[in-house]
C-alpha cells in the first residue's frame, strides 16, 4: 500500500466504518422496518448535510436556505405523483433539475453578497420558497401531501423494498461523499479553498471566485434535490415544513457537529443527531431539554467535530501515559 492510499485511508477512516456499518446495519438486528426507515432519513438527511458542507467548508458559504432545494426536490415528487406520473426516471431527473435551476437563480444574486449578508439573504429565498410552498393548495398547502406510492422504477415498485431502498440511499450517499471528496482534491476545489480564505488573492492571480462559487451553489442544490425526492419517497408525505429555515439550521448543525471541512463529518453528524433524537423522544417527554444542552456540550467540547473526537482522546491519552509524564519530567 502506498503512503498516499495510507494517508487518504487514515484521513477518511471514520466515514468509511460508518458506511461500512449502516451497509451491515440490516444484517445485524437492524433489518426491521422502523429501523431501516430511521437509518434512511438520517442517510437522506447526511446527503444534504454533505453537499452543505461543500459550500461551508469548501467555499466558505454559509447558508440558511439550504433545505429550500430539498423542499423542491420534495414537491417536484408531489407535483408529478399528483398529476399520475410516478416514474422515476423521470422524477429523479426533474427534481435534481428543478432543484439545481432554483440554485442558479438564487445564487447568482446571494453570491454578490458575503458574511452576514449571505447568510441573511439565503434565509430571505429559503422563506420565500416555504411560503410559496404553503399558498399551493392543489398540493396540500399547510396540511401536506401525501403521495399514493413510492417512486417506479421502470414500472416496477422496486422501491417499496424497505432493504433495497436502504441501499439505493447508502450507494447515493457514498456517490456524493466521494464526488464532493474528489472535488474539493481537484483544481476546483483548491480555487474555491483559496478563494474562501483570500478573495483578493485569488483574483489577483487571476482565478474569479463568482463563477467557481456558483458552479458548486448549484451542484449542492443539485444534491440538495436528489436528498429531498428520496425523502419523499423515504416519509411517503411532504409538507412545507421541509423547506422551513428550521430545518436549515438542523442541516448547518449537521455539518458543525461532524466537522466543518470534513465531507465525511457531515455524514456523522447527520447520523448523530437523527439517532439521537429519536432515542430522547422514546426516553423523555421534554426530551429537547436535554438534546440542546447536549449539542451545546458537544460543539464546546468537540471544536474540530465528531471527525477529530479520535485524535482528541489519542492526543489525551498520550498526554496522561506514564511514559509521556516521566519523557517530560
Amino acid at each position: 500500500m502506498t503512503a498516499p492510499l495510507r494517508k487518504t485511508l487514515r484521513k477518511h477512516a471514520l466515514a468509511l466504518v460508518t458506511l461500512l456499518a449502516l451497509a451491515a446495519a440490516p444484517f445485524l438486528g437492524f433489518g426491521d422496518g422502523f429501523a431501516l426507515g430511521l437509518l434512511a432519513r438520517a442517510m437522506i438527511l447526511g446527503m444534504a448535510a454533505v453537499s452543505l458542507s461543500l459550500l461551508v467548508g469548501g467555499a466558505g458559504l454559509v447558508s440558511l436556505g439550504h433545505a429550500a432545494t430539498m423542499g423542491i426536490g420534495a414537491y417536484t415528487v408531489v407535483a408529478f405523483d399528483a398529476a399520475g406520473i410516478s416514474e422515476g426516471l423521470i422524477v429523479f431527473p426533474a427534481a435534481i433539475t428543478a432543484a439545481a435551476a432554483y440554485a442558479l437563480l438564487t445564487g447568482a444574486v446571494s453570491l454578490r453578497t458575503s458574511g452576514v449578508h449571505f447568510i441573511m439573504i439565503t434565509l430571505a429565498f429559503g422563506q420565500m420558497a416555504f411560503f410559496t410552498t404553503s399558498s399551493f393548495s392543489s398540493l396540500g398547502g399547510d396540511d401536506g401531501y401525501t403521495l399514493y406510492a413510492r417512486t417506479e422504477w421502470l414500472g416496477t415498485r422496486i422501491l417499496d423494498s424497505r432493504l433495497t431502498f436502504h441501499f439505493l440511499c447508502l450507494s447515493l450517499l457514498a456517490l456524493v461523499w466521494v464526488g464532493g471528496s474528489l472535488l474539493l482534491g481537484s483544481r476546483f476545489g483548491r480555487v474555491l479553498r483559496a478563494a474562501r480564505e483570500n478573495p483578493q488573492r485569488a483574483l489577483a492571480v487571476g482565478f474569479q471566485p463568482y463563477p467557481y462559487r456558483l458552479v458548486a451553489y448549484v451542484m449542492a442544490g443539485a444534491v440538495g434535490g436528489l436528498a429531498g425526492a428520496l425523502l419523499a419517497n423515504a416519509t411517503e408525505f411532504v409538507s412545507p415544513a421541509l423547506l422551513s429555515w428550521t430545518r436549515s439550521g438542523e442541516l448547518l448543525f449537521m455539518v458543525i457537529l461532524g466537522g466543518v471541512g470534513q465531507l465525511g463529518g457531515a455524514i456523522l453528524g447527520a447520523l448523530a443527531i437523527v439517532l439521537l433524537e429519536e432515542s430522547l423522544s422514546h426516553l423523555l417527554v421534554y426530551w429537547r431539554l436535554v438534546f440542546g444542552p447536549l449539542l451545546v456540550l458537544s460543539v464546546l467540547f468537540l471544536p474540530d467535530g465528531l471527525v477529530g473526537a479520535p485524535l482528541r482522546l489519542r492526543a489525551a491519552f498520550r498526554f496522561a501515559s506514564p511514559k509521556r509524564r516521566n519523557a517530560d519530567a
